[in-house]
């Protein structure tokens, strides 16, 4: 389950309410597209601006409309008590794993961020994902507050936010961290731009916001990833490098999936919780022309 292309989703929704019909939509785009997991309510599903309730119905419906892709769901939240409930839920509607990220308004401290983990590991019965977003969460997590947290019960994989550049640097990386774990627990690589640089490094996973609203895209490089064929996964991501640059010029990859969903007909206008909008102007004139010119699916 953590390996390969996990597809993360959209939950889309407005002031009125979630749009259940259109996040069924999207599911059943990431099944028919075979991908090989499902993760909702990640950063790109917006679970930090939904209710306890409305988490539980977005995860009992991806459960039930993922036919049997594993679907991983979301558990953060900012109290330790808010998670162990989410697990609850989770593990009632059926989830084959869950992620994990220390969210916070105070800054965690680093025994703070273990003892989450120790906490919620004891109370699982299903594989967790350690969710490394210092993008989001303002904590940063060192190779040896990993390979502890590494070694609690249940922690299958470690979602890391990137790699260096330079293929051998990335290597290292990899290497470095990987010496810090069990052999057990995979590396996933995000942030969509550095995902063939992780995947070509020795990373297992590819935890994937474009693999939420084009699948068939994502797929290709995850697969000639993982067919050892480095200039191929390569070339399919460097493709997409004026992709890459719409995230780095409007805040991030969530604004412009939004768009592109939209643009796609998959989702209604507004999609997004208020405050936050969707890509609009110049820059969606840009996404749409891109869609169509580099074909994405």
């Amino acid at each position: 389950m953590f390996s390969g292309l996990s597809a993360f989703p959209l939950t889309p929704m407005n002031e009125h309410g979630l749009d259940e019909a259109a996040f069924v939509r999207l599911i059943e785009r990431l099944v028919a597209a075979k991908v090989d997991s499902i993760g909702v309510l990640g950063s790109t599903g917006n679970y930090a601006y939904l209710t306890m309730a409305e988490r539980a119905r977005i995860v009992r419906l991806a459960v039930e409309h993922a036919d049997r892709v594993p679907v991983i769901a979301g558990i953060g939240a900012l109290r330790t008590r808010d998670v162990r409930a989410l697990v609850d839920d989770a593990q009632v509607a059926g989830v084959a794993g869950v992620l994990l990220a220390p969210m916070s308004y105070q800054k965690l401290l680093p025994d703070e961020v273990f003892g989450l983990y120790e906490t919620v590991t004891g109370a699982l019965s299903v594989p967790l994902c350690v969710y490394d977003n210092p993008g989001t969460t303002q904590f940063v997590f060192s190779d040896e507050l990993h390979g502890h947290i590494a070694r609690l019960p249940n922690v299958a994989s470690i979602k890391i936010p990137g790699v260096p550049e330079v293929p051998a640097e990335a290597e290292a990386r990899v290497a470095r961290l990987r010496s810090q774990i069990p052999a057990h627990v995979t590396l996933g690589v995000s942030g969509d731009a550095f995902a063939a640089r992780g995947l070509n490094a020795g990373c297992e996973a590819w935890y994937s916001v474009i693999g939420g609203v084009f699948p068939a895209t994502a797929l290709a490089i995850t697969r000639a990833a993982e067919a050892g064929d480095v200039l191929e996964a390569t070339r399919l991501s460097d493709r997409l490098e004026p992709l890459w640059r719409l995230f780095g010029e409007h805040g991030g990859s969530l604004r412009v999936v939004a768009a592109a969903a939209e643009l796609l007909g998959l989702i209604e206008a507004p999609c997004l919780p208020l405050p936050l909008k969707a890509l609009g102007g110049e820059g969606r004139r840009q996404l749409a022309k891109l869609i169509d010119e580099l074909e994405l699916t």
